[in-house]
């Protein structure tokens, strides 16, 4: 590990965590240099919802760059380009009656947000985005701007402006009625809350927490947004790709946002992809107004290609990963939380859940003591109190028993 401590900056922090050197990946498996293999039940912080080197995205990948297809093209046409529209309308946007065009922004998830933002405040001519508390949208200047986090607020070094949190559903263990204090400000002329163009909102906060919002909560902030002419921002990057269930997570609430911000799996295979979606009477960019080098990632279509014609095309991922999460649900309220007792709690949807300790500093003491047993998985929260579950959707039915064994196990162990 020398060549890491002394070349690499002191910022890496996975690496911190997982003290071993990985070398080779397949499926849901990892295995370092020394042959040690592990679950993973991190998926590349959800970049990974098909698992490592899946075969079917591998093989495309391959053909693709044995043919000297094009790797670098900006925002080209390109014959991988053409195949990831005609495949994302057919197989997405068309059989949810989805009105989206679709823009590619930088690679990454916060330039898609940085896109979504910037695009809501040149359609309505206002500065204000309302985010919500614990959320997290990226860490660059805009999209921090929008996040709750104070310590990755803190990074930014500058004031972070133009944004206005307000409560996530449960804030207040449901004492207070929902949306009361958002549309107080809104219709009080004193308020100092200047008319927002846009309310940007994870449906699970996953670095929040694992905090999973009501399909009823959804739609009354889609009911307010719209009476009060505020664009609606739902951020999938990481629920997204199938991890709640359906392809988008606010399938479920039956809504349909103004703008939807997707990464991490949509390329299937880890590759660097985003995308930015929203309705045709927002498309009033002008040409490059917002651009990057890399917004046209032609490997990342090819293997985004290959991936919804592998898993989309029919239901049977989306019923696979909600038997996964029933199987997950159950493990974590019976195992877990009967043994624990009122020391922890279990919330989630899909394939991501969060068991939550009431002593702060369980979590960590459980992903260690996971990851000696052979097991990744992260915390997450504000003050890292969640143990957070996020195996890849394709994971075996064996494979999900005995990384469930493992972290039952941990828990037992650090007591």
């Amino acid at each position: 590990m020398s060549v890491f401590e002394t070349l690499e900056s002191e910022v890496r922090s996975y690496c911190r965590t997982w003290p071993a050197v990985f070398d080779r990946a397949q499926g849901a498996r990892l295995t370092d240099e020394d042959g040690r293999s592990y679950l993973d039940f991190f998926a590349g912080a959800g970049s990974l919802n098909y698992g490592h080197n899946d075969p079917v995205l591998k093989r495309a990948l391959i053909d693709y760059l044995e043919r000297d297809g094009i790797t670098h093209g900006l925002d080209m046409a390109t014959t991988a380009k053409r195949a990831f529209l005609e495949t994302f309308e057919d197989v997405v946007l068309r059989p949810r009656d989805l009105p989206y065009k679709v823009m590619f922004p930088g690679p990454t998830g916060a330039n898609a947000v940085e896109a979504a933002l910037k695009l809501a405040r040149k359609v309505k001519g206002r500065e204000c985005v309302v985010s919500f508390t614990n959320s997290f949208h990226g860490m660059s200047l805009g999209a921090l701007a929008v996040t709750g986090n104070a310590f990755k607020r803190a990074g930014a070094g500058v004031p972070l402006v133009h944004g206005a949190p307000m409560p996530f559903d449960h804030y207040f263990d449901d004492t207070i009625p929902d949306f009361l204090w958002f549309e107080h400000l809104l219709e009080d002329r004193g308020s100092g809350l200047d008319l927002p163009a846009a309310v940007i909102v994870e449906t699970v906060q996953g670095e929040g927490g694992v905090n999973v919002a009501r399909a009823e909560w959804l739609r009354a902030l889609r009911d307010l947004c719209r009476r009060h002419g505020m664009l609606m921002i739902v951020d999938d990057i990481q629920m997204g790709c199938g991890r709640t269930g359906g392809f988008f997570s606010f399938e479920e609430a039956g809504i349909v946002p103004d703008i939807v911000t997707v990464s991490k799996s949509i390329s299937g295979y880890g590759l660097p992809m985003s995308l930015c979606l929203f309705t045709a009477e927002l498309d009033i960019w002008e040409p490059g107004e917002h651009n990057g080098t890399f917004r046209g990632n032609n490997p990342a279509f090819v293997t985004a290609t290959a991936a919804l014609d592998a898993y989309w095309t029919d239901d049977r991922m989306e019923k696979q990963t909600r038997t996964h999460g029933e199987r997950v649900e159950e493990f974590l309220r019976t195992r877990v939380d009967e043994t624990v007792g009122g020391d922890a709690k279990s919330r989630g949807r899909g394939l991501v859940w969060g068991l939550e300790f009431a002593d702060e500093t369980r979590a960590a003491k459980v992903c260690s003591r996971a990851f000696a047993l052979g097991l990744l998985l992260e915390t997450s929260g504000t003050r890292s109190e969640v143990v957070k579950l996020l195996p890849p959707l394709t994971i075996s039915p064996d494979e999900l028993c005995e990384g469930l064994d493992i972290l039952g196990r941990a828990v037992d162990e650090t007591r």
